[in-house]
């Protein structure tokens, strides 16, 4: 039986360590957000002057080592650790403290961001319109404390677990830059007939066709009931995965009945969300990748089949590109939701090159899309994982010892 982990409350090893700017003396300034911590006003605000000449002398100031939080918004995870090299302020909103010798600062922001701290912002959090969580409250917060050497093994741990997840994340947001930037550049721009960047070996200028010539639509489900969903032999597509996909996923399927008046999604089928709340995000398309029986689309979508086989990855980045959206953007109607008119869709422009200039845009995208999708699944993995150990390498409430321990400490 290892050494049980000691019952504490908070206040006894943190303590309150903001201090007025009253001096107004001009120190960077940070706001504190759910997922990054400490950022910079400069990042989250215009740059026209903001804070610039903003009397500070009633924010906080942050030294090195601090924690920072919004009593208002740490319910969402608005709580960051300062580990920065020079003094910044805060909103004088926050709450700002520091802990004691033998809590490391480590160790504390894992059981911050646990399940552990919700449990005592739910018992003990104040207000009534809108809740509050100040410092006093924290330092009532019960909390578990192994030795400083275990507390080190559990941080280095999980320091290995959030090196992974940043390293992802800076890959997949690369990656995603990368796909921005080659929509911009490998479609024609309005008013051109070739686009900014081209494999070599291709130089005709690329043909205009209206949409409409290219094939026909279709309609979504209809004709149904609450009571017809989530049971059966068929499957339909739903709006969020037409929405999300620029190929839809086949496993993003819900259950209904085979109904042989519904109109079937085949292989190559181009498909559209007809509304949205903003004009930004109406008509998205998604392109339906196989052949299977008994798929349909669901109500808030239409298809389109176009007359012969397309090659899926390209039509998938083209419909997307920013040119293309900005047209479809363009036909949305409305005022509280938007909506668009498939016969208005049926007059949009495709740029088109010859099909062997398709198919290599098509496998450089599909290739791009190949590595994203491959560097979210490890970032959801290693998310996943830090998730379920911050469940199991604390104890749970009124047990004195987690689920989980390294074995040198069992």
């Amino acid at each position: 039986m290892g050494t049980p982990w000691e019952q504490r409350k908070l206040g006894e090893e943190i303590f309150f360590s903001g201090i007025r700017n009253k001096g107004n003396l001009p120190y960077p300034s940070f706001s504190i957000t759910n997922d990054r911590g400490f950022v910079p006003q400069s990042e989250m605000h215009d740059k026209f002057g903001y804070m610039e000449s903003a009397d500070t002398s009633a924010y906080m100031i942050v030294t090195p080592k601090s924690f920072a939080y919004n009593p208002a918004r740490i319910n969402v995870g608005s709580i960051g650790y300062y580990d920065g090299d020079d003094t910044v302020i805060v909103s004088s909103l926050y709450e700002v403290f520091k802990t004691k010798k033998n809590l490391l600062d480590e160790f504390l922001l894992l059981w911050l961001k646990s399940p552990k701290l919700k449990y005592w912002i739910d018992k003990l959090q104040e207000g009534s319109v809108r809740q509050y969580f100040y410092f006093d409250k924290l330092c009532e917060c019960h909390i578990e404390i192994p030795t400083v050497a275990e507390q080190y093994k559990i941080s280095y741990l999980f320091g290995q677990l959030n090196e992974g997840i940043t390293l992802h994340q800076r890959k997949l947001e690369l990656l995603k830059k990368k796909k921005a930037g080659l929509l911009q550049k490998m479609f024609p721009k309005p008013g051109s007939n070739v686009p900014e960047l081209r494999f070599p070996g291709f130089t005709e200028p690329w043909e205009q066709r209206k949409l409409g010539e290219l094939g026909f639509t279709f309609s979504g489900l209809s004709g149904k009931s609450k009571e017809d969903f989530g049971h059966g032999d068929a499957s339909f597509i739903t709006y969020l995965n037409v929405f999300s996909n620029p190929i839809a996923d086949p496993s993003g399927l819900e259950h209904i009945e085979i109904d042989p008046k519904q109109h079937s999604v085949k292989e190559g089928d181009i498909l559209f969300t007809t509304s949205s709340e903003t004009p930004d995000e109406v008509g998205m398309s998604s392109i339906w990748p196989i052949d299977k029986e008994n798929i349909y689309l669901n109500s808030f979508c239409f298809g389109f089949r176009p007359f012969e086989k397309i090659d899926i990855n390209f039509y998938a980045s083209l419909l997307r590109s920013p040119t293309i959206r900005a047209n479809i953007i363009l036909l949305a109607q409305g005022v509280s939701r938007y909506n668009i008119s498939k016969n208005k869709v049926m007059e949009i422009l495709l740029p088109l090159p010859d099909c062997d200039e398709q198919n290599k845009i098509g496998m450089l995208f599909a290739a791009l899309e190949n590595q994203i999708t491959l560097h979210q699944r490890k970032l959801d993995i290693l998310k996943e994982q830090k998730k379920g150990l911050l469940q199991k390498m604390f104890p749970k409430e009124g047990e004195n010892e987690p689920e989980l321990r390294f074995p040198e400490f069992r």
